[in-house]
């Protein structure tokens, strides 16, 4: 469902694609504001999908493969919905000598959860990232934001379990 604001064609009726669209007029939608829209959105909703991407690539004059291609390019946008929790493992050189595979296997194991996706019970996201730029404190994980390196199998999969379970306690 569309709607018409003046020039602007929203995507719903939802008031967060205001703040989305301030965005775009401080930067005089131009193509250089791709993105900050981007975050804009993703911070309003929580991730980017479909609409969204068509949204502000109609807006911003890019085209759709562009957007899309940034958005799937930087491992900190999301394309669907993501659990409570994120786990992004790092699969760089570094880190993939020594473990991130292993500590990839176990979360998913434990969580029953694909990279990429989210725990049936919606708690936790795991992701990969190529390089999280933290490679002298290899294996690392980013956990909610925060990140975790030296890690042992043993020990990441602790942490995450702590980062799950605080809600319930």
């Amino acid at each position: 469902m569309l709607l018409r604001r003046g020039e602007i064609t929203f995507p719903s009726d939802d008031k967060r694609w205001r703040i989305v669209n301030a965005t775009m007029r401080r930067h005089g939608y131009r193509s250089d504001g791709l993105i900050e829209t981007l975050h804009s959105v993703q911070e309003a909703f929580g991730f980017l999908d479909g609409d969204a991407l068509h949204f502000v690539s109609q807006s911003l004059r890019v085209p759709l493969s562009r957007a899309y291609g940034v958005a799937t390019f930087y491992h900190f946008f999301n394309l669907k919905p993501q659990g409570e929790h994120t786990c992004v493992v790092c699969t760089g050189t570094a880190c993939y000598i020594k473990g991130a595979a292993e500590i990839i296997e176990r979360i998913e194991d434990a969580y029953r959860v694909q990279p990429g996706h989210t725990s049936p019970d919606g708690k936790l996201s795991l992701m990969t990232a190529r390089c999280v730029g933290a490679c002298g404190l290899a294996p690392v994980a980013v956990l909610d934001g925060e990140v975790a390196g030296r890690l042992e199998t043993e020990s990441a999969l602790v942490r995450v379990k702590e980062l799950v379970d605080h809600d319930a306690g």
